[in-house]
């Protein structure tokens, strides 16, 4: 085999090489969100919409149209937390310790199974670090993957969780005539 033909060997080879990996691209979080956090009390229902959100995702592009996702994370303002009761938002604050922990962050544990280009709204099962009021547990949501033009991938879901696992007292108002529920149901849908 003559030095061209080797030479020209290698270049094909290490070409196929590269092209076979994925593309790894970083996806800041767009403006394009909604997140409410649904609960109830001893007299009605309530709920509260979180203003600010921000964070990223990794994703693997695969050549067949496929992608996995191998990192999220997402960071949510606790003050940016608001309903139509400017006391339930303070109580609100106070519960959830805003002065010494401004943000609840919710971080991928591990990278997402590999999504069929033909896959668009599969769920998947997600495991990672939920941190609120300055207590991180590990959870499992559900969540709906959709893949848009361009790239978009929006992710979608909801998650129930108890306050008291994170060391948050159920917030009261009206002198304790107000008791909410411990139980409270977070919906999210955000997207790349």
């Amino acid at each position: 085999m003559s030095h061209l033909t080797r030479y020209l060997s290698i270049l094909i080879f290490m070409s196929g090489a590269f092209t076979s990996h994925a593309l790894e691209t970083t996806y800041p979080l767009s403006k394009d969100y909604k997140v409410t956090i649904h609960g109830t009390s001893n007299l009605h229902d309530w709920a509260e919409n979180v203003e600010t959100v921000s964070g990223n995702a990794i994703v693997n592009w695969f050549k067949d149209g496929s992608f996995r996702l191998n990192a999220m994370n997402i960071k949510m303002e606790v003050r940016s937390i608001k309903s139509d009761n400017s006391t339930m938002n303070k109580n609100t604050y106070k519960a959830l310790k805003a002065d010494t922990h401004p943000q609840i962050t919710f971080v991928l544990a591990a990278p997402l199974a590999v999504i069929t280009s033909n896959a668009s709204g599969k769920i998947i099962t997600a495991r990672g670090n939920l941190t609120i009021a300055g207590v991180t547990k590990p959870v499992v949501m559900q969540i709906k993957v959709t893949s848009a033009a361009g790239g978009k991938l929006i992710f979608e879901g909801i998650y129930k969780i108890r306050m008291t696992d994170f060391g948050v007292k159920p917030p009261t108002a009206i002198l304790g005539t107000l008791k909410t529920g411990n139980d409270i149901t977070i919906n999210f849908k955000v997207s790349s």
